[in-house]
């Protein structure tokens, strides 16, 4: 082989690896399998190119002292990659895997207050999805040129749930039009009230997932830090509303590959490109999502299986816990913690509790509540309505009146809300559907009461009257219901009138004498009874 031969090969092998590192990215650490993998195939390719370099026969094949030492490099390499495998696995260390994560014992009514309705996601991903493509399609001056990204992470802003999701390139000949100028506004739904709006930027978004280049967000950030191992990205925006990428940097505590949590996060803006990385320790509050549901589930089932051990965990399974399919997410103090369900391996017709993980700080605390699993109570809701055919959504787990209750959405075939329930999660018999959440809640909680489950005066079910002179009306629709709120002379009492249930609120004026029946609330009262009077004196 000439010289000149070995040069071209040496420079198209180097333009291959510089190709593949280009493509997929790979991160270059002992603890990403990737790196072994690389290593392997490099060996391999190398031990090829000698042999046709040499062309030994077949005896001689046995004897290069070469190619023997391609061989004991191919084989150290797998019996060591092996075995990392094996001593980083839950067989050797359960204790450790075990203790990953810290879970304290909870108090439910202590620690997941009451939410008002403004603060309930009502929506799932699958019907924020069809409201941001409408959103989009409504856009004449972008929907041609940009679609809209598939991300729609799930954020507590200005202390309430949204789904963000920026958009995309709609095709290659649209980022090559457009690039230069950037995607010019993302998609922020609110999951309470379903108002969805497209945030038009002053300089576009430049670092993001349709980019074909260099700006792509993960050729951006490996760039940046080769060996770092980057878990799964999200989309977030701060209270200002500037855009911004997660990537929480996934951290091995046990042996070569086990035991994967978070050490660090890069905030990378997703305008200018800047990054800064944060010890997990020190993420700005703002951040909702550094680990995702996923690890969390899975941390959890490591924490709930191994009290005794892997062997337990697979054959006896004593005490063995586990997590229900499926999750949800609730906004707490100003954070979003993952919520599933916990269910004995042995056993799992019913719940034996539930967990909230916090998405930031990975805090988690287990209630120990037993009831109905999720899928019962999605399917008691969905037989309510059995008749319109509708399908409940992965419930989400809220307080009502001390009691813990799955709160779920119901579904028509095209995706869209159309009616809420309410299911007890100790006695899931007890179901209440409503056209508005504000009616599901005044439904469940009668149910609460005439249950007996709790009285009317814990519920707040229990009817009180008030007679007095209209102060002040005011009028507004609320879920397509038009309502009257009322103040009377001398408190700062609210009453809410629907004018759907008493049509002869429409002819009060302030002045007026009136005697009212009506259930206390947190912000108003509701009106249970109107009875009009002449004007006062």
């Amino acid at each position: 082989m000439t010289k000149r031969r070995k040069v071209l090969i040496g420079v198209v092998l180097i333009l291959a690896a510089g190709l593949y590192y280009y493509v997929a990215l790979p991160a270059v650490n002992l603890h990403s399998s990737e790196t072994w993998f690389a290593l392997l195939f490099l060996l391999v390719i190398l031990a090829a190119l000698y042999l046709v370099k040499k062309r030994p026969g077949r005896g001689e094949i046995r004897q290069n002292k070469v190619l023997k030492g391609f061989a004991f490099l191919i084989l150290a390499l797998g019996i060591v990659y092996l075995a990392g495998t094996l001593l980083s696995s839950p067989i050797v260390n359960a204790k450790k895997f075990q203790q990953l994560m810290k879970v304290e014992e909870g108090e439910f009514t202590e620690d997941i207050e009451e939410l008002s309705f403004d603060q309930i996601p009502i929506l799932d991903r699958d019907t924020a999805a069809i409201l941001g493509d409408r959103k989009m399609g409504s856009m004449v001056d972008m929907v041609s040129q940009f679609d809209v990204d598939d991300i729609y992470s799930q954020i507590n802003y200005q202390d309430r749930p949204y789904r963000v999701t920026p958009l995309k390139y709609a095709s290659i000949i649209k980022w090559f039009t457009n690039r230069s100028e950037g995607i010019p506004a993302y998609i922020r739904i609110n999951m309470a009230d379903q108002t969805t709006e497209l945030v038009q930027l002053e300089e576009g978004i430049r670092y993001t997932t349709s980019e074909h280049l260099n700006r792509n967000i993960y050729r951006h950030l490996r760039f940046a830090h080769p060996t770092y191992i980057y878990g799964e990205l999200s989309f977030e925006i701060d209270e200002e509303g500037v855009p911004y990428w997660i990537a929480p940097v996934k951290k091995f505590n046990i042996g070569l590959f086990g035991g994967e949590t978070v050490g660090k996060v890069v905030i990378c803006n997703a305008v200018n490109g800047e990054m800064k990385t944060y010890d997990i320790e020190d993420v700005p509050q703002w951040v909702d999502r550094v680990y995702s549901a996923d690890l969390l589930v899975d941390l959890f089932d490591y924490y709930g299986t191994l009290k005794h051990g892997f062997w337990n965990s697979v054959l006896s399974q004593k005490d063995c816990l586990k997590t229900t399919e499926g999750y949800n997410y609730l906004a707490l103090n100003d954070d979003v913690w993952m919520y599933t369900g916990v269910t004995s391996v042995n056993q799992d017709q019913s719940n034996v509790g539930f967990v909230l993980s916090n998405q930031r700080t990975m805090e988690t605390k287990y209630y120990e509540v037993e009831g109905a699993t999720e899928a019962a109570a999605m399917s008691s809701a969905e037989g309510q309505v059995q008749n319109l055919k509708y399908k409940a959504t992965f419930p989400l787990l809220l307080n009502i009146s001390d009691e813990p209750t799955y709160f779920l959405s119901l579904k028509d075939d095209a995706g869209l809300v159309k009616k809420y329930a309410m299911v007890n999660v100790q006695q899931y018999q007890i179901v209440a559907i409503g056209d508005s959440v504000s009616q599901c809640e005044e439904n469940y909680l009668d149910l609460l009461a005439s249950n007996g489950v709790k009285t009317a005066e814990e519920t707040g079910t229990e009817e009180q009257t008030v007679t007095g002179t209209v102060e002040k009306v005011a009028q507004a629709v609320i879920e397509g219901t038009s309502h009257y709120y009322l103040m009377l002379e001398g408190s700062d009492a609210i009453y809410d009138v629907s004018v759907e249930k008493f049509l002869d609120v429409i002819r009060l004026e302030p002045g007026m004498n009136v005697t009212l029946g009506y259930q206390e609330g947190k912000k108003a009262n509701t009106v249970t009874s109107l009875e009009l009077a002449e004007e006062g004196p």
